[in-house]
């Protein structure tokens, strides 16, 4: 994908917001002098909530193509002169999965290293050649670059080398804070765990983010992007638990009971059975083995001491699908009335045992673009945003949430719904 776009676009260079002010026909407009490397600053008008003095951006020039083979032309917004787009990652081609959440809802900050008026995709490694392989069934050593590599190296008649980073650990074992036992040691033959102390969490540096967004994986934070990272290098998935969230220094490696319930990462309530293999603190579970770790035990930006697990299953004892008691997806059923020019007055489908709603209006199908966000715990909600005026075709979508297990869980957005404003 990223070859092509390439190819497609062109004229898509580093720029530096140097002035940003607001635009004065526009309560969400920016007008900002841009530095793409050139004599004089360009004039841009902007929309992203995030655009701001002293970052660097994607700039795609007058005349230029983004994704969609859409060209960018001079012109007027509102009045103003805009030399051509700052641009997000999804108007480059990038798929809204991938793309790091602080920057989904607007554009993309580069490096600040990055030099002004210079094409934007060395930076972000869209001129690097992705090699896309069929592996067959019987080839699992081949899901991993190190596996591909020595593929390779067979073919060629070559031994790869590989320039490791040395192991550097303190003399105090990690058995001193935390023990492992595993009750089925046919289905879980091995686990290990490490403990790291005085971490800090940030981003990942901008080639391991790149990397990942390439190989189709969002970048979250430098913890996680590295368990990810080692399980396309190796092939070895890993999964790295807040070790002061775990509430004890044992881990219990054991078959789930029945009716047992386990909140995972995407926030589903799962119920387990005693076919399901689970991570736990010695009483609780804390993860559901080669599936998904457990919410209540994720790396945050408050984590300190991680504790990296891996762990090898048995094929003939492979997690089995579990149930989920999540609440499903909604359809949504809303009807809109308008109250004045910027307030609508919308009710949606009501939801058994629905403890609260979300909705979110947008001017587009794909929500790049909302207008206008409320919860209520209700299903009737008065939504007042200056962006509403003049609009008259609307676009909504819902999430609902409920209380499972003593736990809030929430649905999936609810597909996108059209609705046209009623007087």
């Amino acid at each position: 994908m990223k070859i092509m776009m390439k190819i497609i676009m062109k004229k898509i260079v580093v720029g530096e917001v140097k002035e940003c002010v607001p635009h004065p026909d526009s309560d969400h407009l920016s007008i900002c002098q841009v530095d793409i490397g050139e004599d004089e600053l360009s004039q841009i008008v902007c929309g992203a909530p995030n655009v701001k003095v002293g970052i660097k951006v994607i700039v795609a020039l007058p005349n230029s193509r983004i994704a969609g083979n859409v060209k960018i032309k001079k012109g007027k917004m509102r009045g103003q002169v805009s030399n051509g787009m700052i641009c997000s990652l999804q108007e480059i081609g990038y798929s809204d999965s991938v793309i790091p959440k602080e920057y989904a809802e607007g554009i993309y900050y580069m490096p600040q290293e990055a030099v002004n008026g210079d094409p934007v995709f060395p930076y972000l490694d869209m001129d690097d050649s992705i090699i896309e392989l069929s592996i067959t069934p019987n080839r699992a050593d081949a899901l991993s670059m190190r596996g591909v590599a020595y593929e390779v190296g067979a073919i060629y008649r070559q031994t790869p080398t590989f320039d490791d980073e040395k192991l550097v650990e303190s003399s105090r074992p990690a058995s001193d804070k935390i023990q492992v036992e595993v009750e089925d040691k046919e289905a879980v033959p091995a686990y290990q765990i490490r403990i790291i102390e005085g971490v800090r969490i940030q981003p990942s540096p901008q080639w391991l983010q790149n990397l990942l967004m390439n190989e189709g994986i969002r970048p979250i934070n430098n913890v996680v992007d590295v368990t990810n990272y080692i399980l396309l290098l190796f092939g070895q998935p890993l999964h790295a638990f807040d070790y002061d969230k775990l509430k004890s220094k044992e881990i219990l490696v054991r078959r789930a009971k029945e009716n047992e319930t386990l909140v995972t990462l995407d926030g589903e309530s799962r119920e387990l059975t005693t076919d399901n293999l689970v991570i736990t603190n010695g009483k609780e579970p804390v993860a559901l083995a080669g599936v998904m770790g457990g919410l209540d035990s994720e790396i945050t930006n408050e984590t300190t001491t991680v504790a990296p697990t891996t762990k090898a299953i048995s094929t003939t004892a492979a997690p089995a699908t579990v149930k989920k008691t999540t609440v499903k997806k909604t359809t949504v059923k809303a009807t809109a009335k308008k109250l004045s020019s910027n307030k609508v007055k919308l009710s949606v489908k009501k939801v058994a045992g629905a403890s609260k709603y979300a909705v979110q209006i947008s001017t587009t199908k794909n929500f790049k673009k909302v207008v206008a966000k409320k919860t209520s715990k209700k299903a009737v909600f008065t939504v007042k945003s200056k962006k509403l005026k003049g609009k008259k075709k609307l676009y909504v979508r819902v999430k609902v949430y409920k209380k499972v297990n003593g736990k809030t869980v929430a649905s999936q957005w609810s597909k996108a719904t059209k609705i046209r404003l009623k007087k």
